[in-house]
């Protein structure tokens, strides 16, 4: 399998707001920079956007190791929240609703064809492709003000 970073930023003015992701691949001395946006989301949104659209740019089956300074996508798979959240059809516990599960089920259907692992990094704090991502994030959001 293909060795994979992948390094996800998500941003949004107000929140909701408008909003916008970044991502960049690098593998074997190859990069690629990818990003989007929408009129009206949260942060969480695009964070978890970011990390859909960087794994489903892949075209074939990777060992990624997912950059993220979002602790809501890194703690939520790595602490198996994600996993009782859908058992649970959709809930967090007995009365609150699970947010974005519209996002979560793609990004298990990407985590089901990869092998992922996850690093969190400080957001803002000077880590080059974190920065990179938040800079193709805000452009994103300013395309909607």
């Amino acid at each position: 399998m293909r060795q994979v970073t992948l390094y996800t930023d998500g941003a949004c003015s107000g929140n909701p707001g408008p909003g916008g992701w970044g991502a960049i691949l690098s593998c074997d001395g190859h990069r690629k920079e990818l990003s989007g946006g929408e009129p009206s989301t949260t942060n969480n949104r695009m964070e978890l956007t970011a990390v859909i659209e960087g794994l489903s740019a892949l075209k074939f089956p990777c060992q990624v190791l997912l950059v993220s300074d979002s602790k809501y996508v890194i703690d939520a798979i790595t602490q198996g929240w994600v996993y009782k959240w859908k058992a649970n059809g959709w809930m967090r516990n007995k009365k609150d609703k699970a947010l974005n599960p519209d996002l979560w089920e793609k990004l298990l259907q990407q985590l089901e064809r990869h092998q992922v692992t996850y690093q969190w990094v400080k957001g803002h704090a000077g880590h080059p492709e974190n920065e990179r991502c938040d800079q193709m994030a805000v452009a994103q959001s300013m395309k909607y003000r």
